[in-house]
């Protein structure tokens, strides 16, 4: 069994990813003002994913106003991950593709085999991992984090907005660092 959990206020994982625009996504390479937000989502494959996406892109401008930096993230091939990227309009959120289950796994990611056709018709590739919402500081720490098992109940974009409002305007602490005997 593996299972690895990310420490608040302690370094993330190195991203180096292409980006379906061109270029790549590089952690830590250009930081947002206060977080970068990465949205770890299953694949296009997955119509939940989709919707939560088509979500952060409408909300994309209020991240940005906020200095937050928006990217997904699957470990989807190029072809794929250009295809989610349109269906969402993608123009304020980037969309990064080839993450390896490796580096989902140091993030703390579950990883899920396919079970065929979704509900749009579309192949699961034959491994994948499942989503995960984060926020990474400029100085490559983990501010807040949250994985899934299952696409559903994610954590709303808007409700996100508002967390992120009170954390900057009350200089928050990331919370959840405790790593001594229980």
């Amino acid at each position: 069994m593996y299972l690895n959990a990310l420490l608040p206020r302690y370094p993330v994982p190195a991203l180096n990813l292409p980006l379906t625009s061109g270029g790549r996504f590089i952690l830590g390479a250009s930081p947002a003002e206060h977080f970068d937000l990465l949205v770890f989502y299953r694949g296009l494959h997955c119509p939940i994913c989709a919707k939560y996406l088509l979500e952060l892109e409408r909300l994309a401008p209020e991240f940005a106003s906020r200095g937050v930096h928006s990217v997904a993230i699957s470990s989807d091939n190029e072809e794929r991950g250009k295809q989610m990227a349109e269906k969402v309009g993608a123009k304020g959120v980037r969309f990064a593709y080839g993450l390896s289950l490796r580096s989902a796994r140091q993030w703390g990611l579950y990883i899920s085999t396919s079970r065929g056709q979704t509900s749009i018709g579309i192949e699961e590739p034959e491994l994948f991992s499942e989503p995960g919402l984060f926020l990474v500081r400029p100085d490559g720490t983990l501010y807040y984090g949250a994985v899934q098992t299952m696409p559903f109940a994610r954590p709303p974009f808007q409700d996100l907005i508002g967390a992120i409002d009170f954390a900057v305007a009350k200089n928050y602490p990331a919370r959840g660092e405790f790593t001594g005997e229980v």
